[in-house]
């Protein structure tokens, strides 16, 4: 098992990655679609009306779909794109994991501080282990994931303190059900934004909790 708790299992319905070709999971990708404005949107939610477009959701791989025009030509019809797309997918994803950790935290499934943490680990309470991507990497490197559970290392100090309603913190745990494998899927793929765990893409397969 990786640093990021990679496992082999694909579940769900499957998309093609305009870029790639690749079909996989759609966990791992992101949808777009045309705006009524011939603009493309990210939907973060696959919520919002019209054809989707998926991409894989990996920073390169959208900048790719941006500056060739490959949205246009999936929509079959002119698209504008703004420049600053992979940014606004980065923002979205960022405050949408923060905002359902917070849920977790609020439902008494969640734990941040490095001796909390460290106690829930050692209990095999912990599906979940994140931490700061700017915290000590000594300091980090006490902790473990846990066995047949996740880790991630997306989010900021900042990040995670709002999440855990301080101003910062470095490592945070979360237990298994309820919102977790939201949490999981959405830090997944903004770990593709971000290039963490070893600059890899989001998981193609986001194991649930």
């Amino acid at each position: 098992m990786t640093r990021g708790g990679k496992d082999n299992t694909q579940e769900g319905p499957e998309r093609r990655c305009i870029v790639t070709g690749d079909v996989q999971p759609k966990q791992g990708l992101v949808r777009f679609v045309l705006g009524p404005d011939g603009t493309i949107y990210p939907d973060l939610a696959e919520k919002l009306p019209g054809r989707g477009i998926w991409v894989t959701a990996d920073r390169d791989i959208i900048e790719k779909a941006a500056a060739k025009g490959m949205f246009a030509r999936a929509a079959k019809a002119p698209a504008k794109t703004p420049e600053n797309l992979a940014d606004l997918v980065e923002e979205g994803l960022a405050k949408r994991v923060v905002e359902l950790i917070s849920l977790v935290r609020k439902s008494g499934k969640a734990v941040v501080g490095f001796e909390k943490v460290k106690g829930w680990l050692s209990e095999g309470r912990a599906k979940v282990l994140l931490q700061a991507s700017d915290g000590s990497e000594r300091g980090k490197g006490k902790l473990w994931t846990p066995e047949g559970g996740r880790w991630f290392g997306c989010l900021t100090s900042a990040e995670l303190g709002l999440a855990f309603g301080r101003d910062h913190a470095i490592h945070g745990a979360l237990a298994a059900g309820g919102l977790t494998p939201r949490v999981i899927r959405e830090a997944a793929r903004l770990a593709g934004l971000r290039k963490q765990d070893g600059g890899k893409s989001a998981m193609k397969d986001t194991k649930t909790a």
